[in-house]
């Protein structure tokens, strides 16, 4: 009998080496890239993009598995995804990690994504929708297609957030061909994905754009929080131009899909006449 095993174990090994070998090859031959110049002299970053993975289903590497309704079967089930944290692994604090379970557990009830509540960065750039990057030298502005959410991220003088929000405040320089985004001042009422993976109000995000072909930004995020996590911690992915001729963003109010989830419950009820 033939070892199909040990052949199949072989053969994929083989595969994913000459996959690694490929993506290096391709990286070394973009990271000279120097992208097209807006106004001011700077990268010019305008256009949609968008991500393909399965991180907002989980950040973390995570295998195939059933929705969170069952009932629903394949239409609701959870893609595999190899994962867009650097490492694999997220550093959780132990309390928080049995928090994260906790979430996990109850997120029907607790993912804040359920309710169309403001997605938080960086959920809402890997979230399954596009967005559009509109430039100028002052502001860049970040619309997405999700729930409406809008980033404005301030060029010039740049201050402390005046009061915590889902969005947060973000502040936004250039070094070299990256545009680098620290946020801070977050409501700490966002998740990271559907796995339950979550941070505090002292959540601090760096991020950076950085163009690496005319239509693909390498998308890197530093995530910094003591109340949840040991250590600070990068994801990574690559973003996609929507190149389409007809691309644009269109809406996805989902607050009237939610009405009923949340306020049903204060629906006058029809009284019943007396006989």
């Amino acid at each position: 009998m033939q070892d199909w095993s040990g052949r199949w174990a072989t053969a994929t090994a083989v595969i994913a080496l000459g996959l690694l070998l490929g993506a290096t090859v391709a990286t070394a031959q973009t990271t000279d890239y120097r992208a097209p110049r807006a106004g001011d002299g700077h990268p010019d970053l305008n256009g949609i993009w968008q991500s393909i993975n399965t991180a907002n289903w989980n950040i973390e590497p995570h295998a195939a598995g059933p929705g969170i309704v069952r009932e629903l079967g394949a239409i609701a089930a959870i893609p595999a995804g190899l994962g867009i944290v650097d490492g694999g692994s997220i550093p959780y604090r132990p309390e928080a990690r049995a928090q994260r379970d906790e979430n996990f557990a109850r997120r029907l009830e607790l993912d804040p994504e359920i309710k169309c509540y403001l997605p938080g960065v960086p959920r809402a750039t890997y979230m399954p929708f596009p967005f559009q990057i509109i430039q100028s030298s002052q502001h860049i502005m970040i619309v997405h297609e999700y729930a409406g959410a809008v980033r404005t991220i301030y060029m010039e003088n740049h201050t402390l957030p005046p009061a915590p929000t889902w969005m947060g405040w973000s502040n936004g320089s250039w070094d070299g061909e990256s545009l680098v985004v620290d946020t801070r001042g977050f409501n700490g009422k966002t998740w990271f994905d559907r796995a339950g993976n979550f941070h505090s109000d002292a959540l601090h995000v760096i991020e950076r754009f950085t163009p690496r072909s005319a239509d693909i930004l390498l998308y890197e995020v530093t995530i910094e929080d003591t109340n949840v996590f040991t250590r600070p911690w990068t994801m990574s992915m690559p973003l996609y131009r929507r190149v389409e001729p007809n691309a644009e963003i269109l809406e996805f109010r989902c607050v009237e899909f939610v009405e009923d989830l949340i306020y049903g419950h204060l629906r006058k009820q029809p009284t019943t006449p007396e006989r």
